[in-house]
């Protein structure tokens, strides 16, 4: 089984939870060392990044969280987990369209607050919300600071429902977001779709369906396809610095180095053969390691 280390894009497919993606793929891959970035409702697909071996380190580090999600929103219907895969609470006659679609959408972008749902894997003392949600309980949250950058409309697929681009900042939940805007219309409503498109720095073109992987690991083609991408791609929005012999040295040393001549700063640094060793920040001068990625030797 060779050693994978890097950075895996898939494209989740309906009906999975990231977990059941991870479990999966631990015993595609041969290793238990894996964490992703951005957990996906099971009705959801599209891009999720797995870390695998060294970089899981690198999935909380990532300069970019955010996302970008093409969702179907469905009026007239709203449902105890904020999606269609829920049991109805509400139904109502649809009495908005279009028009008074893209009156609403303005006032939901930018800096707002939003109160997770209960159908969500946010920890209230200690306990996942979903699970109280299962029980028919219902717990005091509170509201978090979310960005949203902008929503743009793509069209109506079938009566009732709308589909719209969101580019938004990490801990969004588009689930909520649906039922806000029903509410700006007078209207109950509900996700009836949702589909990941870009998180932080990968977006759904480098990203492949898991049967493929599967299929890819257990032919022993996957690193052929190059498909497990370097460790240095979560820092792509990161300035690249190359660095001399000594400076690698006291990197790899957890030594500073003084008078470096680097506008200040956090890097995504290299040695002189083009070799990614980690990342590193230089403060007045003084380049300091932050963390690590490739083996001291």
């Amino acid at each position: 089984m060779p050693n994978r280390n890097g950075i895996l894009l898939v494209d989740k497919p309906a009906g999975w939870t990231s977990f059941d993606v991870l479990a999966k793929l631990r015993g595609a891959l041969g290793t238990r060392k894996l964490g992703h970035s951005g957990t996906l409702d099971p009705m959801a697909t599209g891009v999720l990044a797995v870390f695998i071996g060294s970089a899981t380190a690198a999935a909380d580090r990532q300069p970019n969280h955010d996302k970008t999600y093409e969702a179907t929103i469905r009026l007239g219907l709203r449902t105890d987990t904020g999606d269609v895969t829920g049991t109805p609470l509400e139904t109502a006659p649809v009495t908005a369209g279009e028009r008074e679609l893209l009156a609403v959408l303005p006032r939901f972008v930018g800096q707002q607050q939003q109160l997770p749902p209960m159908y969500s894997a946010v920890k209230v003392h200690g306990q996942p919300l979903y699970k109280a949600a299962r029980a028919g309980k219902t717990v005091e949250r509170i509201p978090r600071t979310i960005t949203i950058y902008g929503i743009d409309y793509l069209g109506s697929p079938a009566p009732r429902d709308f589909t719209l681009r969101v580019s938004c900042s990490k801990g969004t939940y588009i689930r909520v977001l649906a039922e806000d805007i029903g509410a700006a219309l007078g209207q109950p409503a509900t996700l009836a779709a949702l589909r990941r498109t870009r998180a932080g720095a990968f977006t759904l073109a480098d990203a492949h369906p898991l049967p493929e992987i599967l299929a890819a690991a257990q032919d022993g083609t996957l690193e052929e396809k190059g498909w497990i991408l370097g460790t240095e791609a979560a820092f792509t929005p990161l300035p690249a610095l190359t660095v001399e012999d000594f400076a690698k040295t006291h990197l790899l040393n957890g030594c500073p180095t003084s008078r470096y001549p680097a506008d200040d700063g956090r890097y995504r640094v290299y040695d002189r053969q083009g070799f990614f060793l980690g990342l590193a920040t230089v403060t007045e001068g003084v380049l300091r390691v932050e963390k690590l990625f490739c083996e001291r030797t």
